[in-house]
């Protein structure tokens, strides 16, 4: 059959001297559909370059090898959405009891809102485990698998605002539209589980705070973008909008989308370097294997009740063990958030309900460590727990439509708070820097975001100065112009 074609523009032939990902990926569909021998492979051009070869033509996807061997493999990132406080959970002070209703002699640094005296923390602080690692007696389960976790009682942000703080954290820029970190990381390590999103994020009730900016894909091409479930549902055809087609057989299916791939390869041909129309290409077949795969992976119920009881009841212990069935399955980054909005932004009732929430995490993360360690996960899986801030060691002061009349909160806080990091190659037992006798701003060994970001990416192989991706003339990467490898942090 001939076709008619447009003549080549300049710019077309310059973008087909490239191969775009989608291309790669539809090569391979149709391939395995029966469509497209070697002879028919399309060529079209990329949206960018990377210093890390393609590890073959199959998929965009495909798993790669990176910069040098990895430590980690996965990464599950459990985020205590809205700041939670450092003071209270994994950083004791004991010296606010001192100061106690007292202004602070200092620090004297400003906050978001105003603040007054010193705020002792409400709960009691014990070591555990060997490392004899102080935790707040809200999280017992993570006291108890404390020796597997470093804790970094150093981290540091930029502004004390919910939005740049979470774009930060996720994505390594504050203000401008960058690459989620679980899409730098598909993108330069695909996936080991093709019927299977390679970067997923967990959040019941609805989106946070930037919305699905937080696993976003920037400029890079958008099937490295995170995929989002809502697992407040149990039904797998509510977590995952149409993931069952109740109309067609899986045999007419196959047909619709092998015609539809070949009709894709068509419009492709003539339009090389459409990110949307390659990112939509590669959506279709993954939607389709997902129909095998998706509704057993997201299926805690499956798991023997011993482990259904080790991780406890709730939507967070039902998502954390989820988290752990799709790194087992090969998925590549899961970030699990506590819930919508911001619930750990405690700014009144502190003592109410940072003992609410830690209490459902905490079973399920303590039954997580345990759960990857005696299945072998724990040593290549990077587990992250943290918020996009701390808090203040001083009480926030009533504002109007606040927090009204109480004076039981605590406000944001950049300047100093704490992650905790277990498995894929970190120091085990240790406790990272330090806060100052308040815990209002990180003076001992301080790490930034920038700082936290080429740790990780070195945890997972690469050096972060070179794993870069050319947009608009510039290479860009997760750590911006900055950032350096945190070497006491790793095992």
């Amino acid at each position: 059959m001939h076709i008619n074609r447009a003549p080549v523009t300049r710019r077309e032939m310059l973008s087909r001297c490239g191969m775009g990902f989608g291309a790669l990926a539809l090569v391979d569909l149709m391939r395995q559909a029966g469509l497209a021998g070697s002879e028919e492979a399309i060529a079209a051009g990329g949206g960018g370059s990377s210093s890390l070869p393609l590890a073959s033509a199959a998929s965009p996807l495909a798993a790669k090898a990176p910069h040098f061997a990895p430590r980690a493999r996965h990464v599950i990132h459990i985020f205590l959405n809205g700041g939670c406080s450092h003071v209270d959970t994994f950083d004791p002070k004991p010296a606010l009891a001192k100061y106690a209703g007292k202004d602070l002699p200092s620090p004297n640094l400003p906050t978001e809102r105003k603040t007054g005296a010193a705020f002792p923390s409400p709960y009691k602080f014990a070591k555990h485990g060997q490392s004899g690692i102080e935790v707040s007696e809200i999280f017992p389960h993570v006291a108890g698998v404390i020796d597997d976790f470093c804790v970094v009682r150093s981290l540091h942000a930029d502004v004390p605002n919910h939005e740049p703080s979470l774009l930060l954290m996720n994505c390594g820029e504050a203000r401008l539209v960058r690459p989620s970190m679980g899409s730098w990381l598909t993108y330069g390590l695909g996936t080991e589980n093709q019927n299977l999103p390679a970067f997923i994020a967990m959040c019941p009730g609805g989106y946070p705070i930037q919305e699905s900016q937080n696993w976003q894909a920037g400029f890079l091409p958008g099937i490295f973008q995170g995929t989002y479930i809502d697992t407040k549902h149990t039904d797998v055809e509510k977590l995952i909008e149409h993931v069952k087609n109740h109309h067609s057989t899986p045999v007419e299916q196959r047909r619709q989308l092998d015609l539809l791939q070949a009709l894709n390869a068509r419009h492709l041909a003539q339009r090389p370097g459409d990110a949307q129309l390659e990112a939509r290409i590669h959506s279709f077949e993954l939607a389709y294997r997902m129909q095998q795969e998706a509704a057993e992976a997201f299926n805690a119920e499956l798991e023997p009740k011993h482990i259904l009881d080790m991780y406890g009841p709730g939507t967070q212990a039902r998502q954390i063990l989820i988290a752990r069935r799709l790194v087992e399955r090969g998925v590549r980054f899961v970030q699990v958030w506590h819930g919508e909005g911001q619930p750990w932004d405690n700014h009144d009732d502190i003592e109410v309900n940072h003992r609410r929430l830690a209490k459902e995490c905490d079973q399920a993360i303590g039954a997580l460590i345990q759960d990857l360690k005696q299945r072998g996960l724990l040593e290549q899986t990077l587990v992250m727990i943290s918020g996009e801030f701390g808090r203040t060691p001083t009480v926030e002061l009533p504002t109007p439509g606040s927090n009204a009349g109480k004076i039981n909160g605590r406000d944001h806080n950049h300047y100093g708070f704490t992650m905790l990091l277990a498995g894929g190659g970190v120091r085990a037992g240790y406790v990272h820097g330090a806060t100052d006798e308040f815990g209002f701003q990180a003076v001992e060994n301080k790490v930034h975001i920038h700082d936290l970001h080429a740790t990780l990416l070195h945890l997972l192989g690469f050096d972060h100065e070179k794993f870069t991706y050319r947009y608009a003339g510039r290479d860009f990467r997760l750590t911006d112009v900055h950032g350096k490898v945190v070497r006491e942090l790793i095992g």
